[in-house]
């Protein structure tokens, strides 16, 4: 029998408006990132790091505008990424 692998209960915090029961993490790998890059502690960015694949993440820098400048601007540094191909710094105003 196949289990999807779901949040963790102590994750809950960051998902706090959605039903952890029935979210599943790599349907919403996007939402999921985004949402730790953008709140997440370190137990937090181990799951995420653990759960989606470098190149997942980085298409989330690559192609989510709501992340915060600062997050933005730690995490293309993280992954060395230019400023000009991480699109919340590219697109910011």
């Amino acid at each position: 029998m196949y289990h999807k692998q779901m949040i963790p209960e102590h994750l809950r915090w960051l998902f706090w408006d959605t039903t952890l029961s029935s979210l599943d993490p790599q349907q919403w790998a996007d939402y999921c990132i985004t949402r730790v890059l953008e709140l997440g502690d370190q137990p937090a960015v181990k799951w995420m790091r653990a759960t989606f694949s470098e190149s997942q993440i980085v298409e989330v820098l690559r192609n989510q505008r709501r992340l915060s400048r600062r997050s933005a601007n730690f995490w293309s540094l993280v992954y060395g990424l230019p400023a000009v191909e991480v699109a919340a710094l590219a697109h910011a105003e």
